[in-house]
């Protein structure tokens, strides 16, 4: 992990309280409620630096710059993550509708959602929340 504020135990014991101390707001209702925020309104949708974009909830580092890209959709889209390791994915059938959610596998804190209408090799588009996400710019 890589963020200084990161839970020095593990993190899928922290209580509510714990994780509303740890983060703002709006980052406890995406991480640990499963909410979103608005399109085109989160700090990285159209961010072009260059770095690496670790959880806010644990700082697992999670996606490269190189993997993001334009989707168009309003929210930071990646290729892939760093490593099938970091990210786990549920079936999510909230609001009618049948999606990938995709979930930090350090802390459990949701980060948005991934789709098969994506670019490059593997079609993937992870559509991923700012709020969820903090980016380690590079050097």
């Amino acid at each position: 992990m890589s963020d200084t504020n990161a839970p020095t135990t593990d993190p899928r014991t922290l209580t509510e309280e714990e994780w509303r101390a740890r983060l703002t707001p709006e980052e406890f209702q995406i991480l640990r409620n499963k909410g979103t925020e608005r399109a085109f309104t989160g700090k990285y949708y159209n961010t072009k630096t260059a770095g690496t974009y670790a959880c806010a909830g644990c700082g697992e580092e999670l996606f490269t710059s190189e993997e993001k890209y334009d989707s168009g959709c309003g929210w930071p889209s990646f290729t892939a993550p760093m490593d099938e390791d970091v990210i786990e994915e549920h079936r999510d059938t909230s609001y009618g509708m049948v999606r990938v959610e995709t979930v930090c596998r350090t802390c459990g804190g949701h980060l948005g959602h991934v789709f098969n209408d994506g670019p490059g090799p593997n079609g993937l588009r992870y559509c991923i929340n700012s709020a969820s996400i903090k980016l380690d710019p590079k050097q």
